[in-house]
């Protein structure tokens, strides 16, 4: 098959066209004939060495994939309701970026209706780590205020459509006035520039100083300590990535006198059974709404796969608004 390989760590030119040999799914797994990708920023952590591949996951990059099932386990497709060509899109610990590719059975979902499978590929990442640590870790609840740090990233775009379907208020930070007013347009309820102005103060401002309650930070590093500054009482902080650095100052008195919880996870070495738990939770609450159109997938470009370093080199000038998807 052919695949899209790290040759070694470094700039996007190290990601290179490949034959692999075609993988083979085992007991409780499905081969699926990718025929999209979506590119993720755990994608270029592990291109450059700071991501390590889980123990028996591809070295491929890739974390997610929409296709045919073409060869997989019977029986426990059988218990799935899953047959040989279904469409479906998956969350794969590696090995997205290839035409063929092996995926647990407990972490693929039917491609929504109406939806090509470009448009679903861009789903499972970024909306199995909204759902597992917005509404599961963090409890968020209809009529809470979410503040979402980086409001155009993929996972952005799907914390503010998820947030708003479940009733919540949306602040959404952005780098410029063009993406704030993208935030407002999918449905934030209010967006804040936070090169010109002080997110923290802003989003006081606009909870008449009652605080947010909760907080998905993909920053940490200085953000933390201003986070806890605009929280409410019993509010929560959930950190996903570390992109302002792993050190944070916290003010240990404030979060007693506001009884706030602080936490953070990573999805990736997470066990299947874990995963497969998000799965259903997704299929029972959001798919609706993606089949009603309440929540759309928001795709900023397309590449073909051989274009993967092009992809790479546009997620890291975080120009683009959405998600970025090869094609195979």
């Amino acid at each position: 098959m052919k695949a899209i390989e790290i040759a070694s760590h470094g700039a996007p030119e190290v990601l290179r066209s490949a034959e692999r040999p075609a993988p083979v799914a085992g007991a409780g797994e499905v081969l699926i004939r990718v025929a999209a990708s979506g590119v993720n920023r755990p994608d270029v952590l592990q291109r450059k060495g700071h991501y390590p591949v889980p123990p028996g996951a591809s070295d491929l990059p890739g974390l997610e994939v929409a296709g045919t099932i073409v060869e997989g386990d019977r029986t426990a497709m059988a218990a799935a309701e899953l047959n040989l060509g279904d469409r479906v899109c998956a969350l794969v610990a590696g090995g997205g970026y290839a035409e063929l590719c092996v995926a647990p059975i407990g972490q693929c979902l039917p491609v929504p209706a109406g939806l090509s499978d470009i448009e679903a590929a861009s789903l499972p990442e970024t909306f199995f780590t909204v759902w597992s640590n917005v509404f599961d870790r963090a409890g968020l609840q209809p009529g809470e205020t979410l503040l979402v740090q980086g409001g155009t990233s993929g996972i952005g775009v799907t914390a503010i459509q998820l947030a708003k379907a479940w009733g919540a208020t949306v602040i959404a930070t952005a780098g410029s006035d063009e993406k704030c007013a993208a935030c407002i347009a999918l449905g934030a309820d209010h967006a804040i520039n936070y090169r010109s102005q002080d997110f923290a103060a802003e989003a006081m401002r606009i909870t008449a100083k009652r605080g947010v309650n909760v907080v998905l930070d993909m920053v940490a590093g200085p953000y933390v300590a201003r986070e806890l500054s605009c929280m409410a009482e019993d509010a929560r902080l959930v950190m996903i990535a570390v992109q302002g650095g792993v050190e944070a100052q916290i003010d240990a008195g404030v979060v007693m006198r506001k009884r706030l919880t602080v936490t953070g996870s990573t999805l990736r070495p997470r066990p299947i059974a874990f995963k497969a738990a998000i799965a259903q939770a997704l299929r029972q609450n959001v798919w609706p709404w993606l089949e009603a159109g309440k929540v759309k997938p928001v795709i900023f470009k397309v590449f073909p796969a051989e274009q993967a370093a092009q992809s790479h080199t546009l997620m890291e000038s975080n120009e683009h608004i959405g998600k970025l998807v090869l094609t195979w």
